[in-house]
């Protein structure tokens, strides 16, 4: 990337004004009323949410430092362009590093897992230059967050900053969700996701929260909340063809005998090659020794067969997990309902860098004429409306066994699960709840969905789907209306 270098005078005269009132402002941050004040403080809520404690943080704006300060960073670094700014932050927060530097031209070379531009785009000279600047401290894991006001505040902004309510604020660019997504994609970034904060910016018992907390996620109040959030990533680049990630794919299995043998047949080699995974759990047929038998007659594939002690499906898939040792995760149901084949795909996808976490779908292709009976086809079409509300990304398909991510992903999602607890029999909702609170890019692809030629189904539809209501107000509570 070009030097960015300074030499329009308009420029150099909107840098030195916004200087001049930054500096001025810096030490009295604390003189404009309840609404500042809360308006901070529900920040710094929703950035706790985003970001998980002990990550790497780099803040681009970051005033006197509290934002940066409230998220418990392993190492967090603020970039401000004001002096005062800057020295008030290094006396507050000395366990951080704070460098007085513009926004377009900072020296810092170092990678993070998150950069914050909290109410900073609105004020920038150059918002692209700004992104293009950012690359260099991004890797395929980090993700920018950033927040800004709604245009439709204009106006109450400008009558609060009068009645000294709010900091004031010099001529702002009011950027659209639209603007930044489009900006943002010229700087080879993607949006995972993007939502509306804070409807009343006041202290109030009881009707802040419920303003706040439920109401500015709803329609059509959302469409009057004062701040934007947008997510982004840096676009993924492919993964070396020399390396060829090996893979371990997870396939739970009980009372499926006559269906390992096609199974291990048309399973693809992938990568440095395929590990499979058996997790028999209590069959009441002959599957543990079938499976004993198919491994043997495929002497130069990697497998294993573990014994489930546990029960349910989430048990089976965790404990597969834990002895894999691929450096991609799949799961795969040993139904046949889904062709091994499928995959590939999903392989080629991680390895090319396209997607992080993917998301099988049942119902982009015909379907066979038994595969699905049409009260359990209907009930996953409105649950994948549900989720895909309440989990900010389109998941048109949330109980599709067939699930692909990183095993360095996977391991993250782990360290969430203290968040979440352990909530799901499925393990579907354990994988896409923690990729979605880890902002991963949740990648649906269409998958055939096959009838059944051996065995019968395992799902109850209407306990299942009590189940499945109960996941859904797990979500709200969780991810959504926090």
């Amino acid at each position: 990337m070009q030097d960015y270098n300074i030499n329009d005078s308009s420029e150099i005269s909107y840098r030195a004004r916004r200087i001049a009132h930054w500096d001025h402002l810096a030490g009295r941050q604390r003189s404009y009323g309840k609404w500042a004040y809360y308006y901070r403080r529900r920040l710094k809520e929703i950035y706790r949410s985003i970001i998980p404690e002990g990550s790497r943080v780099l803040e681009i704006g970051c005033a006197q430092g509290e934002l940066l300060d409230a998220l418990k960073t392993s190492r967090g670094v603020g970039i401000d362009f004001s002096k005062e700014m800057i020295a008030r932050a290094r006396a507050k927060f000395p366990h951080l590093e704070f460098i007085e530097c513009d926004a377009h031209t900072y020296a810092v070379e170092e990678v993070f897992d998150y950069i914050i531009l909290s109410d900073v785009v609105n004020d920038l000279w150059d918002v692209q230059k700004v992104f293009a600047q950012l690359r260099k401290n991004c890797i395929p894991s980090t993700r920018v967050v950033m927040n800004y006001y709604s245009r439709v505040w204009g106006v109450p902004l400008g009558y609060a900053q009068r009645m000294g309510l709010a900091q004031p604020l010099l001529p702002q660019n009011w950027l659209t969700t639209e603007d930044l997504g489009q900006i943002a994609s010229f700087c080879d970034y993607e949006v995972i996701r993007h939502w509306q904060e804070i409807l009343w910016p006041f202290r109030t018992p009881i009707f802040s929260s419920l303003c706040n907390r439920f109401l500015a996620k709803l329609w059509p109040f959302n469409h009057l909340a004062l701040t934007n959030i947008l997510v982004i990533r840096p676009c993924l680049k492919p993964i070396s063809e020399n390396r060829n990630p090996s893979v371990s794919v997870v396939i739970s299995v009980r009372n499926e005998a006559g269906n390992i043998a096609p199974t291990l047949a048309r399973m693809p080699q992938m990568g440095q090659g395929t590990e499979v995974i058996f997790v028999e759990g209590h069959s009441t047929d002959d599957t543990y020794a079938v499976i004993e038998r198919e491994i043997a007659r495929y002497p130069y594939l990697k497998c294993k067969l573990l014994k489930q002690e546990g029960a349910g499906k989430a048990d089976a898939v965790r404990l597969g997990f834990d002895h894999a040792e691929g450096e991609f995760f799949m799961v795969h149901d040993g139904d046949m309902t889904v062709v091994p084949e499928e995959l590939m795909r999903f392989y080629q996808l991680l390895a090319s860098g396209k997607a992080e976490f993917i998301n099988g779908v049942r119902f982009v292709y015909p379907m066979q004429g038994k595969a699905m009976r049409f009260c359990n086809f209907i009930g996953n079409k409105f649950f994948g409306i549900i989720f895909s509300w309440l989990l900010g990304q389109h998941i048109r398909d949330t109980l599709c066994a067939n699930k692909a991510l990183s095993r360095k992903n996977y391991l993250k999602v782990v360290l969430q699960r203290s968040y979440f607890g352990d909530f799901d029999p499925f393990g579907d909702f354990d994988l896409l709840f923690g990729a979605v609170k880890l902002n991963l890019k949740i990648s649906d692809v269409p998958v055939r969905y096959r009838e059944r030629t051996y065995g019968s189904t395992k799902i109850s539809r209407w306990r299942n789907g009590l189940t499945l209501l109960k996941m859904a107000v797990f979500a709200a509570r969780r991810l959504k209306f926090i």
